[in-house]
C-alpha cells in the first residue's frame, strides 16, 4: 500500500503530464469558453450593423418573411424567425436549396444557413450573413469541437474528463504538507512569481473548474451521463439529422395561424416560429418562461393541431448542465465565475509549461554536477 509521500508522487506526474500533454489544446479551449459566456455582446461589438435597430415595435412574423426572401437567393427555404429578447434584430435563417440533399450525407457540424437580420419596425433588412461564419461562430466552433467536425466533440469532452482529473490531483498538491491548510493562501510560497501563480490561481478555481469540466464532458457524452443520472437514452430521430432537414417549400399554414393554434396551449412572449421539414411536417413554437427553457408548441401543418412539445434531451438535468456550463440563465456572478473559470485554466497551462521547462533545467545542471563530482572522484 503507498504511503502519503508516494500518493503525492503519483498524483504529481498524472498531474504534470495531463497539463503538458493537453496545454496546447486547454488554451484555445477555456478562452474560447471564456469570451463566449459574453457571447451577445461579442457579436454586438463584432457586428454591429446587425444590431443598429430603430426600435423594438414588432410586425406580423409574415412581413419579415416577405422582406427576408427578397434578400435571399432563389430556392432558398425559411427555416425559422426568431423575435428579439429585448433590444435586437429579428432574424430570419433560410436553408439553402440543396439542404435537403446534404442532410442525408451524415456531415459533421451545424447546418449551412442563411442569417437575415432585419430591423422590427420596419423590416429593412440590415445584414445578410452565413450563420457559420463571423467570430462568435468559429468561438462556438473552437470551444465545442475544436473546429474539427465529427471527432472534435469527443475529443473536447475526453479534455472535459482529463480536467476533472486536473482539478482533484491539483487541489492534493495544492495542499500544505506541514502546518494548516491556509498556510496553502500565502502568496510566497515559492521564490518563483509563476509558481505562486499557479498555487493560488489553481487553489480558486479547482472547484469551478470541476464543475465546467464535468457539464463539458455531460455534453459531449449525454448518452453516458444520462445513463448514470438515471435519464433514459433519448428516443426518435437524429436531433443532427433533424436539424439539417430541408424546410418545406410551401406550408399550408401561415406563420400567424401556427402562432394562435400554439398560443391555446402556452402562454408567454413569443421567442421563436420554427417551419415544418421534409423529416417533420410540424411547425414548433418557441414562448419565454421562467428560466431559461421556456416552452415550445407543436403545430400539424396539415390539420392545425396543437400540442405542448416534449422536453428536449434528456429531461431537465441535461438542460441544467448546459445553462450551468455556459451560463444561459444563470445570473451575472456565476457567468463572471465560469468566465474566471476560462482564463484562470489557461493561465495554469502557461505558468505550469514554465515550472517544468524550469525544472528540466536545474536537472540537467544536478545531473552534470554529479557527473563532475564521479570524475573527480574516480581521479
Amino acid at each position: 500500500m503507498m504511503n502519503k509521500l508516494a500518493w503525492r508522487r503519483t498524483w504529481f506526474q498524472v498531474h504534470k503530464w495531463i497539463g503538458l500533454i493537453l496545454a496546447i489544446l486547454i488554451v484555445p479551449l477555456c478562452l474560447s469558453g471564456a469570451a463566449l459566456v459574453w457571447d451577445e455582446p461579442l457579436d454586438r461589438l463584432a457586428n454591429p450593423a446587425r444590431y443598429a435597430v430603430s426600435g423594438d415595435r414588432l410586425l406580423a412574423p409574415s412581413a419579415y418573411v416577405a422582406a427576408a426572401r427578397a434578400a435571399l437567393k432563389p430556392g432558398d427555404r425559411i427555416a425559422q424567425v426568431t423575435l428579439p429578447d429585448g433590444h435586437g434584430p429579428v432574424v430570419v435563417a433560410a436553408a439553402p436549396a440543396a439542404a435537403g440533399k446534404a442532410a442525408g450525407k451524415g456531415r459533421g457540424g451545424p447546418p449551412s444557413r442563411t442569417m437575415v437580420y432585419l430591423d422590427p419596425p420596419t423590416g429593412k433588412v440590415l445584414v445578410v450573413a452565413d450563420r457559420n461564419a463571423g467570430l462568435v461562430r468559429f468561438l462556438h466552433g473552437l470551444h465545442g469541437s475544436l473546429q474539427l467536425p465529427g471527432v472534435g466533440r469527443t475529443i473536447v469532452g475526453w479534455i472535459g474528463v482529463a480536467m476533472m482529473i486536473s482539478s482533484f490531483t491539483g487541489l492534493w498538491l495544492w495542499w500544505p504538507t506541514v502546518g494548516a491548510w491556509l498556510r496553502g493562501l500565502r502568496w510566497r510560497r515559492h521564490r518563483n512569481t509563476d509558481t505562486n501563480l499557479h498555487y493560488l490561481a489553481g487553489f480558486w478555481v479547482a472547484l469551478p473548474l470541476f464543475v465546467l469540466s464535468l457539464t463539458g464532458a455531460w455534453i459531449s457524452f449525454p448518452a453516458f451521463f444520462g445513463a448514470l443520472s438515471g435519464q433514459s437514452a433519448q428516443r426518435g430521430p437524429d436531433p443532427r439529422a433533424a436539424a439539417r432537414a430541408a424546410p418545406i417549400a410551401a406550408p399550408a399554414l401561415t406563420p400567424e395561424a401556427v402562432i394562435a393554434r400554439a398560443g391555446s396551449v402556452a402562454r408567454g412572449e413569443l421567442r421563436s416560429i420554427s417551419w415544418p421539414t421534409e423529416t417533420s411536417a410540424d411547425w414548433t413554437v418557441a414562448f419565454a418562461g421562467d428560466g431559461a427553457a421556456g416552452s415550445s408548441v407543436k403545430v400539424a401543418d396539415d390539420s392545425g393541431v396543437a400540442v405542448a412539445a416534449p422536453a428536449r434531451g434528456q429531461g431537465g438535468i441535461a438542460r441544467l448542465m448546459r445553462r450551468i456550463h455556459d451560463g444561459t440563465g444563470m445570473g451575472p456572478v456565476w457567468q463572471t465565475i465560469i468566465f474566471l473559470g476560462g482564463l484562470l485554466p489557461a493561465l495554469l497551462a502557461v505558468t505550469g509549461v514554465i515550472m517544468w521547462w524550469r525544472a528540466r533545467g536545474w536537472k540537467a545542471e544536478l545531473a552534470a554536477k554529479q557527473r563532475a563530482k564521479r570524475g573527480l572522484a574516480r581521479g
